[in-house]
Parts: C-alpha cells; structure tokens; sequence
C-alpha cells in the first residue's frame, strides 16, 4: 500500500471510529435516559413525575434524531471508503493545500494521520461545499484565510 493510500485509509479509519464512538454514546444517552424515565416512582407530587417523564421523553427525543443523523453520516462515510484520486475534489478527496491539509468525508475536526494534521470536513460544510469541484491550482479564500490547492488525492 502506497503511503498516500495509507494515510487515506488511516483516516477514514479515524473517522469510522469518530462516528461508531458517537453513535455508541447517544445509544447509552438513550439508555440512561429510558432508565431513569422507567426507574422514577410516582410520588405524591403527580405534577413532577409527569414533567420528569415528559424531560425524559424530549431527551429521547432528542438522541432518536442525533442517532439516526450518526447513522446517516455513517453511511455517507461507507460509500467514500475507497474512491480515487480524481482532478476536482469531491467526496473522498484528500486536498492538500498551503493552508492546511483536508479529507472530505464527515466533520470529525483535527486527525492526526502519518505525521500529519488532517482536518475531516463533510462536502456540506462551508469549506467542503467550497472544495467540491476545485482543481490543482486552484486558489479558495475562507474566513480570511487563502487556500492553494496543491495536490488532491
């Protein structure tokens, strides 16, 4: 495996493990949330067991739709497993550039991969959606700050 297939796949890896570890943690949000929502008695005071119920009810709420958009990002991320280098950045894409380098996959923030800092951004990001169809040269600015395109992978 070449060292740029290497690290590509070292940092999807890490954005695999980033979704899998967030999905695992709204699961046990869940959990607790459904514990403790089974596990309150019905006091004397009606009114606040049914308000602690409806608390509960909302945090499961709540964590259903965070779940279901973890698995959505997870699903996004499985179809970018192994694309190719191509001349436009697109989904997938490792961007190289003067201001820092980028994987265009889910937004898992800062990965440190070979030595290097990559920072996963998801394409429907505001510096993603700036990437996708750019080429080698091609320069962005974002938030002040200029992008040279140096090498997409």
């Amino acid at each position: 495996m070449s060292p740029i297939s290497n690290l590509k796949a070292t940092l999807y890896q890490q954005c695999l493990t980033f979704i899998q570890n967030r999905i695992e943690n709204i699961e046990y949000s869940m959990q607790q949330a459904r514990q403790a929502s089974n596990d309150d008695t019905k006091s004397s005071a009606g009114d606040k067991y049914e308000t602690t119920r409806e608390m509960m009810q909302q945090e499961m709420d709540r964590n259903g739709k965070l779940l279901y958009e973890a698995g959505q990002q997870k699903i996004a991320l499985q179809q970018i497993e192994n694309v190719d280098a191509a001349k436009e950045v697109k989904n997938g894409s490792l961007v190289l550039t003067t201001g820092g380098n980028f994987y265009i996959s889910i937004s898992a923030g800062e990965l440190k991969a070979n030595g290097q800092t990559v920072f996963a951004v998801s394409q429907a990001a505001p510096i993603g959606r700036l990437f996708i169809g750019k080429k080698v040269g091609d320069e962005l600015n974002f938030n002040g700050k200029k992008y040279l395109i140096q090498e997409i992978l």
